[in-house]
């Protein structure tokens, strides 16, 4: 299989681009390169200083534990902890520990709570610790996501998840008489109207318990077999048909929402329409409360299509037992609009050992300091050079990734929520859940979101802190 075309990096370069960078930012920071060498220690002594690094990913947790061996090795002064925190838990206890002065020297973050983070002085400026021409060694679009309006960016790049891209049971669409290569020019329309080739599709494979497709007039309602997973799931559906009618999700400075609009009323009628109407996706009742529904749906083969992102790959792999491959996500009016996220580590401005803490930060921006985040498949490294990895390993399973990366390489990508989701999340989300049951239209949701949403952005409840309540993270 061929790669990617953002994997067609000389690793050699990008390595020598971020180790030349890395060293000129440390200097420039006020630091010394020990260049020191020993043997690794099986822990912190009193010539040790200790960095703490904290993840809420077990599986890249993992790799870091190989990764921060290999550092220790050359840098015996320095012992790295990783601390994984469960993910639900995460974003407040992060806030608390920042505001306690607690918190890990350095810490992932994601587009939904950083901005928090740098405006309140939390973060270091990565273009000063480490150097600006650093940025040259990662993803661009990770790179932007995590840059400031001033020019500033606040995290080295460790995880980029592509775009959305279309997974397919090859069995399921053999039974229905579809060719895999007919995915490729899926296309939505407004209302199921002229040009919509996604619904046709999407009815033939979709079946009640007598084997009746849903194009069929006695077709009962109630599949055993989903034909796709519409419903209330932001990073894998919605915002990507949002953006393909040509709609936005906030405006352009990310101060306020800007979702009641006619293009997101289009968009999201026609994936409501989906689950309520045509009912060829799971009933809301079913996904609402469990995320990992459709997902499970089909890797036990009772789905056909499953839209989702690269963090569904490896579950995928492991637990289908049928042939399966990945095609392009529908086009929309607008075409192909996909979102496309990233995670960072953030140096914590407050960490007592700022030099130790910047030299990791610079090994985990490295070719070296990343190579362990993809070698299992499990994740995208941010650090291009480290790629490599990621796309060998599923070139060996015979999966073609290229569709999560076309998307984002060859046409425009939406931006994923800002911080202001991440404060008003447990004020959308439950709307979107009501509109997906059908128990409000889609026009009221999005009104009453958006103005509910907006008067909570103007008015915050008193101690509102980074990270309260629920967050809007898209991994």
């Amino acid at each position: 299989m061929s790669k990617p075309l953002n994997s067609a990096i000389v690793a050699g370069s990008v390595c020598v681009a971020i180790v030349a960078a890395s060293a000129l930012g440390i200097t420039a920071f006020g630091l010394a390169n020990s260049g020191h060498s020993g043997p690794s220690r099986p822990g912190p002594d009193e010539d040790q200083t200790t960095v703490t690094v904290r993840v809420w990913d077990e599986t890249v947790a993992a790799g870091y534990e190989k990764s921060f061996a290999t550092f220790e090795r050359d840098n015996p002064d320095i012992d790295i902890e990783v601390d994984v925190v469960p993910y639900g838990e995460y974003f407040t206890t992060l806030a608390d520990d920042v505001e306690s002065g607690e918190a890990d020297d350095i810490f992932w973050l994601n587009s939904s709570n950083y901005t928090t983070y740098a405006d309140a002085g939390a973060l270091l400026d990565i273009d000063r610790a480490l150097a600006r021409s650093s940025r040259a060694a990662w993803s661009p679009a990770v790179v932007d996501q995590f840059t400031t309006a001033d020019g500033h960016l606040w995290g080295v790049p460790q995880l980029s998840d592509g775009g959305i891209a279309l997974y397919y049971n090859a069995d399921l669409l053999k039974q229905a008489g579809i060719d895999p290569a007919a995915l490729d020019d899926l296309t939505w329309a407004p209302g199921g109207g002229e040009g919509d080739t996604l619904l046709p599709v999407l009815k033939k494979l979709t079946r009640d318990a007598a084997g009746r497709t849903a194009d069929d007039p006695a077709y009962d309602g109630t599949p055993v077999q989903y034909g796709y997973n519409a419903g209330n799931d932001l990073q894998a559906v919605w915002y990507d048909y949002l953006a393909s009618a040509g709609g936005a999700f906030e405006n352009d400075d990310m101060t306020a929402f800007a979702f009641d609009t006619e293009e997101a009323r289009v968009a999201f009628q026609y994936v409501v329409d989906l689950v309520q109407q045509a009912r060829v996706a799971p009933p809301a009742a079913l996904t609402n409360d469990d995320a990992d529904f459709s997902r499970e749906q089909f890797a036990a083969g009772k789905m056909a299509l499953f839209q989702s992102g690269l963090y569904s790959l490896s579950p995928v792999a492991a637990g289908a037992d049928f042939e399966w491959g990945v095609a392009p996500m529908p086009a929309g009016p607008e075409g192909r609009v996909s979102v496309t996220n990233g995670i960072v580590a953030a140096g914590n401005s407050a960490s007592p050992h700022r030099d130790d803490t910047a030299k990791v930060l610079a090994w985990l921006g490295s070719t070296d300091g990343a190579k362990h985040i993809g070698a299992d498949g499990a994740a995208v490294p941010a650090v291009l050079g480290a790629q490599e990895g990621y796309y060998d390993h599923w070139t060996a399973q015979g999966v073609d990734v290229r569709p999560f990366f076309d998307v984002i390489d060859d046409g425009p990508t939406i931006a994923a929520p800002s911080d202001i989701y991440g404060r008003t999340q447990s004020i959308i989300e439950p709307i979107f859940d009501e509109m997906f049951a059908g128990r409000i239209s889609v026009e009221d949701a999005l009104a009453r979101a958006q103005s509910e949403a907006n008067a909570a952005l103007e008015n915050p409840p008193a101690g509102d802190e980074p990270g309260d309540g629920d967050d809007g993270a898209l991994n």
